[in-house]
């Protein structure tokens, strides 16, 4: 299945953030043949190529929309389902979410290691998992909304809290 980006659009690699298509074409470094998406990561300016064959496996896709985003926020609002109590087991299965690159999936991640937070302090790579989750919901939140990022991060940060209200914490 072709998704059909063209230059310009913005779209979301999972795990890595917002890109824009810079260019369709061939790799300059592979064999002739195939076509790539060449695409800059906005946060960073890194460029990449993705095979257009393979935009499928890496879950390249569209921004979300607003209505999207609207259901997104109210979703970290909502009361949190419990998870793993052992870190390890709960860090799989957030690794497991933070790479299917859907931003619901991020944001319960992001849910579940915020209220984790609150009781004990998160392990290094929790702390990282919790950094890049939230730095993924705030890029697309920010870009979406067409708002700056620190005020999409106050805007997490203020669905986060009601989730948190409503546990009886």
């Amino acid at each position: 299945m072709k998704l059909g980006f063209k230059v310009g659009d913005k779209l979301v690699y999972p795990n890595h953030g917002v890109t824009v298509v810079e260019h369709i074409g061939e790799s300059p470094i592979m064999p002739p043949g195939d076509s790539y998406y060449h695409l800059r990561l906005l946060a960073t300016n890194s460029r990449l190529m993705v095979p257009i064959m393979n935009t499928d496996r890496v879950g390249l896709r569209r921004l979300y929309q607003q209505k999207e985003i609207k259901g997104l926020l109210s979703l970290l609002e909502q009361k949190l389902v419990k998870s793993h109590t052992d870190w390890k087991g709960r860090y799989r299965e957030n690794l497991e979410k933070m790479k299917t690159g859907r931003l619901e999936d991020v944001a319960e991640v992001l849910k579940n290691l915020n209220e984790v937070q609150k009781r004990k302090s998160l392990s290094f790579r929790e702390k990282k998992m919790y950094d890049r989750a939230k730095y993924l919901l705030v890029s697309e939140v920010a870009i979406v909304k067409n708002i700056p990022e620190p005020e999409a991060e106050k805007l997490i940060h203020k669905c986060l809290e009601k989730s948190l209200a409503t546990t009886g914490h």
